[in-house]
């Protein structure tokens, strides 16, 4: 039965992928919510119907008791037995199957498929950033926001009716059955009341900001432990294990304090509640008690009127509570959205069609970048690259290689000039058939945590085994993939490859990324030093492989190692964000200029610094 009540939403229930999250609190959890707004209706409904069967039962208490007061026992049960039964029945039957649809509604309904469609939202937002916007944060702090938000927000779904909805009814039932008694039993209640509400608006007023301060500071405190663990090789090179320690005593100390903070005001909430609840049973039994002592109210009516503030008592606690945590989540919420509702950084344009290629030629006109500043980055660059053109890329660190490659796959814009390719503005294609349509080898090659199927299939997702296996020959990493077994007995290319790849060697770790390039079979190809973590036997049987795949694409490499580009059509060089010469390999080395310079001075084959 319960699967009926999971699979009454679809959380993965598509929306515009345009869509940018509201950055308001009101509108963003309005979002959030209107795909189970029926469910939460209908859930209002039996909290209602579940806090009116409660405050029934304690009138039908107070009604039992001058009953049987009033009348011997075998007049109670000859009088009573059919209402009896009924009430029986309501117990056993009725009650229960309102309380047990108002707990499927809310746990099973709402709360998994509420968190995990706000965590597949969040998360489809996030990958949607451009490479810079991760840059500059913790992953760690990205990715508890992204987990951690949705399930607050579900959490905030509970509190609300189990909180506000059932409390609403209560205090109205209960209100209907004090007047029902005495009207002169609503003064205390009424009393109670405003002073209750006068507690909440003080303490509320005060954890808010407390509870969102708190959720700030454990998710930097995720950040830190999440970039120790990440660069756990760095910790123990330099044996900084107890650095970092010491260097988390700051971080740790920071959440203890915010947490604090947030339970001191909690602990004043609770104390003066329990004072409040104090007076509460003491004015309304009092009263019950002086009325009857006059005459004017049945003992039943006192009954009824203790079990009624003593029920009270037992749920102000709760509600309590339930609106500490009420807003809780509203902090880690608030906190969340400044992560998951933050506007794309770089958007495809409204008409952006697929990028279509034919040939591959490359045309950057009057490129500059400075990242902001008014020097560095990249000056007035102008490059035109024929279709099937091999470009070389030298220069010294920072002179620019990388952030011109990085304008050509856009991730990021230029400040300045238009990259086309092929006639086309990549500005107005979108970036997925631009990145589609480009392979690219890094000098140090990422691989995601999952097998090295998935790995080399992320080139093609939709390429056979067969193509799979044969992109891995090219890549000379299909006999070390069969050897390979991960610790819970994965073999060959159903073996984990670890976080980033690090249960791989670096060569075989490129090797890898290679394959997965072969079997992407891109037209325009970006190769940064992807040679470089290979041994020279491996280097000398890839660069075959390479030169093999480079056939009829258009390339542009980035090298240190200026005998990996020797062979290139031509080769720029770049200094300072500007190019300074170009020309073949033979034309440079006739000049006599930077590039001889580069080639005379290499020791081992790389560029000097000097």
């Amino acid at each position: 039965m319960l699967h009926f009540f999971e699979n009454l939403v679809d959380p993965y229930i598509d929306y515009s992928a345009n869509d940018t999250p509201p950055n308001k609190i009101g509108p963003f959890l309005w979002a959030l919510f209107y795909p189970f707004r029926k469910l939460i209706a209908l859930n209002a409904v039996t909290s209602f119907a579940t806090a009116g069967a409660e405050v029934f039962l304690i009138f039908y208490l107070g009604h039992l008791v001058d009953v049987m007061s009033k009348t011997s026992p075998s007049e109670f049960w000859a009088n009573n037995s059919v209402e009896l039964i009924l009430v029986l029945v309501f117990i056993l039957i009725i009650r229960p199957l309102i309380q047990t649809l108002d707990t499927a509604l809310i746990k099973n309904g709402i709360q998994p498929n509420l968190a995990a469609l706000g965590r597949w939202r969040s998360h489809r937002h996030v990958l949607r950033q451009p490479v810079g916007w991760f840059e500059s944060d913790f992953a760690g702090r990205i990715a508890s926001r992204v987990i951690q938000m949705p399930a607050a927000a579900g959490d905030l779904s509970f509190q609300m009716m189990n909180a506000l909805t059932f409390t609403v009814a209560y205090m109205i039932g209960a209100g209907i059955l004090l007047a029902n008694a005495h009207p002169m039993l609503l003064i205390p209640l009424g009393i109670w009341m405003v002073l209750y509400v006068i507690l909440l608006r003080w303490s509320l007023k005060r954890i808010r900001p407390a509870a969102r301060a708190s959720s700030a500071a454990r998710s930097r405190t995720l950040g830190f432990v999440v970039d120790s663990y990440s660069n756990i090789n760095s910790v123990k090179l330099f044996s900084h294990s107890d650095r970092e320690t010491e260097s988390a005593v700051e971080i740790f100390e920071s959440h203890r304090q915010t947490y604090m903070k947030e339970n001191r005001i909690v602990t004043v909430m609770d104390s003066g509640l329990v004072l409040l609840n104090g007076i509460l049973i003491v004015s309304v039994v009092g009263w019950a008690l002086f009325m009857w002592t006059n005459e004017t109210a049945t003992v039943g009516v006192v009954a009824s009127a203790g079990a009624l503030a003593l029920r009270i008592n037992s749920m102000t606690g709760w509600i309590l509570s339930a609106l500490s945590s009420f807003f809780r989540s509203l902090g880690v919420i608030s906190e969340g959205m400044e992560t998951v509702a933050q506007p794309i950084g770089m958007k495809d344009a409204d008409d952006a069609a697929d990028l279509e290629i034919e040939t591959g030629g490359i045309e950057i006109t009057d490129v500059s970048h400075h990242y902001g500043r008014d020097s560095g980055g990249l000056k007035d660059i102008s490059i035109s690259i024929k279709p099937g053109e091999k470009i070389g890329l030298v220069g010294r660190s920072g002179a620019g290689k990388s952030t011109l490659v990085k304008t050509l796959l856009r991730l990021f814009d230029p400040e300045q000039g238009q990259i086309s390719i092929d006639g086309s503005d990549i500005s107005s294609v979108t970036q997925d058939s631009l990145r589609a349509r480009i392979g690219m080898v890094q000098q140090e090659s990422m691989l995601l945590h999952r097998s090295i199927r998935d790995n080399i299939l992320y080139g093609r997702p939709d390429a056979t085994e067969e193509d799979m296996i044969e992109a891995a020959r090219k890549a000379k990493a299909h006999d070390f993939i069969l050897d390979l077994e991960d610790n819970v007995g994965n073999r060959g290319y159903d073996a984990q490859v670890g976080e980033r790849g690090v249960k791989l060697s670096g060569g075989q770790r490129q090797r890898v990324a290679l394959a997965r390039v072969i079997l992407k079979d891109a037209p325009i190809l970006i190769m940064d030093e992807a040679t470089s973590a290979l041994d020279s036997e491996v280097e000398a049987q890839i660069q075959a492989t390479l030169n093999e795949m480079m056939k009829g694409k258009t390339v542009v490499a980035i090298a240190h190692r200026l005998s990996t580009i020797s062979e290139m059509d031509r080769i720029l060089v770049m200094d300072q964000g500007e190019i300074v010469e170009e020309g073949s390999h033979e034309e440079l080395l006739e000049k006599d200029a930077l590039y001889a310079s580069f080639w005379k001075r290499q020791s081992g084959g790389f560029i000097s610094e000097d």
